[in-house]
């Protein structure tokens, strides 16, 4: 125990305060850190909830087009103005209309990542094979597409991103590359796939 002189002797050289005050402003940065990390972590917290939101919030491209049944109305359009375009559509003299829309839907569909939609065709080359299709063509259908997605007033976002994933297509399409040409004849040894045993072209995707 401190004696009454010791105590005496600390209140006058003023070594009695000093501890406790000492003491007190440690806690009271102590506080402050734990305040300000309490801060940081509350605001890593919202920006971390407001992720998972947005995130579950995104819709996919198929939504945002209007869902299956948009789709479906687009294609049956773009279909009817390729088959009328005289600049292509004799590349399709002999291709069944009924599974040349289905495997549209099922491709465009598919590549929009609509629910339960996939393309259940030969892929791009083999389809395609003994075509001939020029550039020019290529160019002139993608016109006829682009045409479509305008009427039905597709932004221009969604558009974008729609057109992107059917380009890269064009390597597997096109056989006459930096041919300009258009309105060319379907050449005699091409086989086209027989046509669908049923109006696959009247459901919905």
């Amino acid at each position: 125990m401190v004696s009454a002189r010791g105590l005496w002797a600390m209140l006058i050289v003023g070594v009695g305060p000093t501890i406790p005050y000492k003491v007190s402003n440690e806690i009271e940065e102590e506080t402050k850190v734990m305040r300000k990390l309490s801060i940081v972590v509350t605001a890593l917290c919202v920006c971390t909830a407001f992720a998972v939101a947005a995130s579950a919030q995104e819709k996919t491209l198929c939504e945002r087009l209007g869902g299956t049944p948009a789709i479906s109305a687009v294609v049956d359009s773009f279909a009817g103005k390729v088959l009328k375009d005289d600049r292509i559509n004799k590349k399709f003299a002999k291709t069944d209309a009924n599974r040349l829309v289905t495997n549209l839907k099922g491709q465009i569909g598919g590549a929009a990542k609509c629910p339960g939609v996939t393309y259940k065709g030969k892929n791009m080359k083999n389809t395609h094979k003994n075509m001939g299709v020029t550039e020019g063509e290529f160019n002139a259908l993608v016109e006829d597409l682009v045409k479509t997605l305008d009427e039905f007033k597709v932004p221009e976002k969604e558009k974008g991103e729609l057109l992107a994933v059917l380009g890269p297509m064009k390597k597997d399409i096109v056989e006459k590359p930096g041919d300009m040409m258009t309105g060319t004849d379907l050449p005699a040894n091409f086989k086209p796939a027989p046509p669908l045993k049923t109006k696959a072209s009247t459901k919905k995707m």
